[in-house]
């Protein structure tokens, strides 16, 4: 099997012995009784318990613009980013969680009006991932699109969800003062920011 291509196991490799929800609301927890293949052994691993932390699929996009050498970055608070030693106010892509059945392409463009303004027409599919994967289900899809950005800022974001989200417009000049100063904490924006560098130096 060439480990380029495939895991070394399947879902098939892995038995679950109990599964018992610990919380349910918007993020519900479950805790797992499980054993699994292990490398290089017949046997599988005697029962383990995890808990698992399940979350709606979500999807996010970098908005950029070549001809106006700028990108569009969102700030707003993060509950998760609390303890943060220096702000819980997280520099991000503009992101969302799916709508019951709706598709990452969808969510996205619903995503952008509400948080940016802005209306995208073509995206580009940059990876799908797991976050998390060591407590978590989420599965976050990452895009970026090329839009007409608009002169300045603003405030964005559905207040009855609580949202207040400030939009900042860079020039592709700052890309590298983001991309070391420290500034940025979570992937889905460094991953879309190192796509943009690379972007900009195959132009």
């Amino acid at each position: 099997m060439n480990i380029l291509d495939h895991a070394s196991y399947s879902a098939s490799d892995v038995t679950i012995e109990s599964r018992t929800f610990l919380y349910r609301g918007f993020i519900q927890v479950e805790k797992v009784s499980l054993k699994h293949r292990l490398f290089h052994r017949l046997e599988y691993s005697p029962v383990i318990q995890r808990e698992l932390i399940h979350r709606p699929e979500a999807a996010g996009v970098l908005l950029y613009n070549d001809a106006q050498q700028r990108f569009a970055l969102i700030e707003q608070f993060r509950i998760g980013a609390i303890n943060d030693t220096v702000s819980a106010w997280q520099l991000e892509v503009i992101a969302g969680v799916l709508d019951g059945d709706e598709s990452p392409e969808c969510c996205i463009r619903r995503e952008a009006l509400e948080e940016s303004g802005c209306d995208i027409t073509t995206l580009k599919h940059l990876f799908s991932f797991y976050p998390s994967a060591g407590a978590c289900s989420e599965l976050f899809h990452l895009y970026v699109a090329e839009v007409e950005l608009p002169k300045d800022g603003g405030v964005f974001g559905v207040a009855d969800e609580g949202e207040n989200i400030q939009l900042h417009l860079f020039d592709y000049s700052q890309l590298n003062i983001l991309l070391n100063n420290g500034r940025l904490r979570n992937a889905p924006v460094i991953m879309a920011l190192q796509w943009l560098a690379q972007h900009i130096q195959q132009r």
